[in-house]
C-alpha cells in the first residue's frame, strides 16, 4: 500500500498546505506561502493568485497525468485533510465523479475490503468506514445518524446526482421518510436550504459538513460545480485532474517523466500530426495492421500471443459537428472494417464489458468511446 514518491510529494504539499492553513488562518496567504516556499512568486511570470470559489473554504486542486494513480492520492489524502481540519465532525466525504462508468467502477474499488483504495482507507481509520452509493443513501440503508458519528462516510456520487432539473436529481431535494431519524441532528437553521424538506437527502449533507473530493474535475462546469458545491455546504474541496481549468488552485504538480521514473507509463510515445480525420482513420487502420503481421512473427519466435487494438476517443454529440461515436463507426464500415471487429464504450453502451480484448479469440479489433478509462 506504499505510495509512489510521485504520489508522496503530493501528499507532503497537500499537508503542508494544511500545515500553513493552521498556521496563518487564511486560505489565500497559506497557498501564497506554499508557492513561495518552493520559490516561486504568486502573480505575473509566477503562480495566479488564489481563487476563492466557495467564501471560508479551502478550495485546492493538484494535477496529475492520466496514468498517475489519482484515486489512490484521493484515497490517501483523506486522513491527512481531517487530521488537520479537526473541527470538522462527523467525518464524512462526498467524492464525484463525472460519469456513470467511473461511478461504477469508484464504488466497486471503494466498497471491495480487498482493494487497495479501500485497504489503504481502512488502515488510516480503523476500518471504522462506510461507502454509500446514492440509492443507498436515499433509502436510509445503513445510513443513520449513529453510523455517521461513528464512522468515516463515504458519498460516492455523479456530477449528476443532485442536478434538480433531472427527475433522479430531484430525489434529493424531496422529503425524504427514510431520512427522517436525522431531523433532529444538528438542527442549526443555518445549515439548512430554503424551501426543501429537512429530511431531503441535500439536507443530510449539508448537516454532515464534507470534505468534497472531486475526480476528473476539469469535466464540471463552473456554474454546476459552485453551485453543487455550496448545496453540499463543503468543508474543505480537492480537485484532481490532469488537465485543470483556468482559476483552479493547483497545490501540486506531477509531470510525465515522474510516472516514467516510476514505471507508471511507458515510453517513448509516438505522436503522428495527420492532415484530416480520414487521414487519421486510414493511418490507424494501416499501422494496426501492420503491428498484427509484427505480433504475429513475435507470437511464432515467442509463442506469446499480443493483439493490437485501436481506440479511438469520441466526442459528444453537444457540437453540430462533433465527431460522435456513431459517425467513427460509419467511418470503420466504410472502410471494410467488419462490423464484428467495433465495439464501443460510453457512458450508457457497454459493448466489452465482461470481455477479455486481449484473447486471441475475441473479434473487437477497433474500440471508440467518449473518453479514456480512468486510472
Amino acid at each position: 500500500m506504499e505510495l509512489k514518491n510521485y504520489q508522496m510529494s503530493v501528499i507532503n504539499d497537500l499537508q503542508r498546505f494544511l500545515e500553513l492553513l493552521t498556521e496563518k488562518q487564511s486560505i489565500r496567504k497559506a497557498y501564497s506561502c506554499l508557492w513561495e516556499e518552493k520559490g516561486i512568486q504568486i502573480g505575473e511570470n509566477g503562480m495566479p493568485p488564489y481563487h476563492t470559489v466557495l467564501k471560508g473554504v479551502p478550495h485546492v486542486c493538484v494535477k496529475v497525468p492520466t496514468g498517475g494513480g489519482k484515486t489512490f492520492i484521493a484515497a490517501s489524502s483523506i486522513k491527512f485533510i481531517f487530521g488537520a481540519m479537526t473541527h470538522i465532525h462527523p467525518k464524512a466525504v462526498v467524492w464525484l465523479v463525472p460519469s456513470d462508468a467511473i461511478l461504477s467502477q469508484t464504488i466497486e474499488f471503494l466498497k471491495n475490503a480487498d482493494h487497495l483504495y479501500r485497504r489503504k482507507i481502512n488502515a488510516d481509520f480503523g476500518n471504522r468506514v462506510e461507502v454509500y452509493t446514492k440509492q443507498e443513501l436515499l433509502f436510509g440503508q445503513n445510513f443513520n445518524p449513529s453510523k455517521v458519528d461513528e464512522n468515516l462516510s463515504i458519498l460516492v456520487l455523479s456530477y449528476d446526482s443532485f442536478r434538480a432539473n433531472k427527475k433522479e436529481g430531484r430525489k434529493a431535494y424531496q422529503e425524504n421518510g427514510y431520512l427522517a431519524a436525522f431531523r433532529n441532528y444538528r438542527t442549526e437553521d443555518t445549515l439548512l436550504l430554503d424551501n426543501t424538506d429537512e429530511t431531503a437527502l441535500i439536507q443530510v449533507i449539508r448537516k454532515l459538513n464534507p470534505v468534497v473530493i472531486v475526480d476528473e474535475s476539469h469535466h464540471a462546469t463552473p456554474k454546476l460545480s459552485v453551485e453543487m458545491l455550496e448545496n453540499f455546504n463543503s468543508s474543505f474541496v480537492l480537485e484532481l485532474t490532469a488537465t485543470p481549468k483556468e482559476g483552479s488552485n493547483i497545490i501540486s504538480f506531477v509531470g510525465a517523466k515522474q510516472l516514467k521514473k516510476e514505471e507508471m507509463v511507458k515510453l517513448p510515445v509516438i505522436v503522428y500530426n495527420r492532415r484530416s480525420q480520414n487521414d487519421v482513420f486510414d493511418s490507424a487502420i494501416s499501422l494496426r495492421q501492420r503491428l498484427e503481421g509484427e505480433a504475429g512473427k513475435e507470437e511464432e519466435l515467442t509463442g506469446k500471443y499480443i493483439r493490437p487494438i485501436v481506440l479511438f476517443q469520441a466526442e459528444s454529440r453537444s457540437g453540430k459537428d462533433s465527431t460522435t461515436y456513431e459517425k467513427i463507426k460509419q467511418a470503420l464500415l466504410e472502410r471494410g472494417v467488419p462490423k464484428d471487429q467495433i465495439a464501443i464504450k460510453t457512458a450508457e453502451m457497454d459493448e466489452i464489458r465482461n470481455q477479455d480484448l486481449l484473447s486471441r479469440h475475441h473479434q473487437t479489433f477497433f474500440r471508440h468511446a467518449k473518453r479514456w478509462w480512468r486510472d
